[in-house]
């Protein structure tokens, strides 16, 4: 034996002839939150050191990660957080490939801790988010990578939004959460200086009841106008969730998309007053009129109210004597194109590839190549 001598397996993780000590495979996995085999193949080629596997782990952690970047992950969820007293909110998507995952402990814990720094630290953009430090030394997408590691899918931090109640009088933010797919927040304020809502979507006083005229006046009257707008806020954000809507009026639509709109809806009224023998009056009354429809269904006021669909959210505020300054609107997977699996394409392919020699091997004998007999040769 050598003078530095050997270190014991029960020290390092790793016995003689490459055995690996089962104290030091449940320590490693405490350490990394990996698999059993991954642990073993880990201090194997470590020698048993704890320390070294760890970082070997890591490094092979950041490959993978690296490795499944390219792959699409469309599931996922969103995360609000608000600080006390719900001046301020944050709200981030975090994706993954599959629904199974994003119900995982883990995926969740990182989500909310993503949502919790972006409310702390106000990112200028997703870079920045990436860059902060979750903890001391550890960076958010150095977590992602590490959860990558771990659970085996791609994981991305997709988009964050932060709003926060601006000094306007009965500036409020509203935030809402469909399961954890889907995710608005909202901000809403009086409609006129001086302005208090006369009323409000409470859960008691149901959609758009209206007050007492002249909104605040007696002792006390200001928490409650403060609840109603609270719970009209979180109402406009359910709205939105549900309907979809793409901008707060008809003023905020881009000139580009109302001129698009306008184009469709003149080809096919042309084609409809060919058929019916319309007059060039008519077609021009009739694209103008099904244009309002098509603005009014992508903008928020002009749809109708989701818990009262005989008034529109125009309306709704206007009771309320409150407006909408701006909302932000994420959903789980939009605008992410899936790839489309053909599973029997995909088993065909497996088993052609099973059957398949590999190139160069020798035919089986009798299958008609050079070195094989010909069916019915002697």
């Amino acid at each position: 034996m050598s003078a530095g001598g050997t270190q014991p397996a029960a020290a390092g993780g790793a016995a003689a002839g490459g055995a690996v000590a089962p104290e030091a495979v449940r320590q490693l996995r405490e350490r990394t939150g990996a698999g059993v085999m991954e642990c073993k193949r880990a201090l194997v080629e470590a020698a048993g050191n704890l320390d070294a596997a760890a970082e070997l782990m890591r490094k092979q952690g950041l490959a993978k990660a690296d490795k499944k970047a390219a792959r699409v992950a469309a599931e996922g969820v969103v995360v609000i957080e608000r600080v006390a007293g719900g001046r301020a909110a944050a709200m981030a998507e975090i994706n993954c490939e599959t629904d199974f995952v994003a119900r995982e402990q883990d995926f969740r814990r990182f989500a909310a801790d993503v949502a919790r720094l972006t409310l702390e630290r106000r990112p200028v953009d997703l870079a920045a988010l990436l860059n902060a430090e979750l903890t001391a030394g550890e960076t958010v997408d150095q977590r992602r990578r590490a959860l990558v590691a771990k659970i085996g899918e791609h994981i991305s931090v997709r988009r964050c939004s932060v709003l926060e109640a601006g000094s306007a009088p009965g500036a409020t933010l509203g935030a809402y959460v469909h399961g954890t797919r889907i995710g608005v927040l909202v901000e809403l304020e009086a409609a006129a200086a001086g302005a208090h809502p006369a009323g409000g979507a409470g859960a008691a006083g149901g959609a758009g009841a209206a007050g007492p005229a002249g909104g605040v006046g007696a002792t006390g009257a200001t928490g409650a106008a403060a609840e109603a707008f609270a719970a009209l806020a979180h109402d406009v954000a359910m709205h939105i969730a549900a309907s979809r809507p793409q901008f707060i009026s008809v003023a905020d639509v881009p000139a580009e998309v109302i001129a698009k709109e306008r184009e469709i809806l003149t080809d096919q009224a042309r084609q409809q007053a060919q058929r019916e023998g319309k007059s060039a009056e008519v077609v021009a009354k009739m694209v103008e009129g099904r244009l309002r429809k098509t603005l009014n269904e992508i903008v928020l006021l002009g749809q109708p109210f989701v818990k009262d669909e005989e008034q529109t959210v125009e309306k709704l505020l206007k009771k309320a004597g409150a407006r909408v300054t701006r909302f932000e609107r994420f959903e789980v997977g939009a605008g992410i194109e899936k790839k489309q699996e053909n599973f029997v394409a995909e088993v065909m392919a497996q088993v052609s590839a099973a059957t398949t020699p590999p190139a160069g091997a020798a035919a089986p004998h009798g299958a008609g190549s050079p070195g094989g007999r010909a069916p019915g040769s002697p």
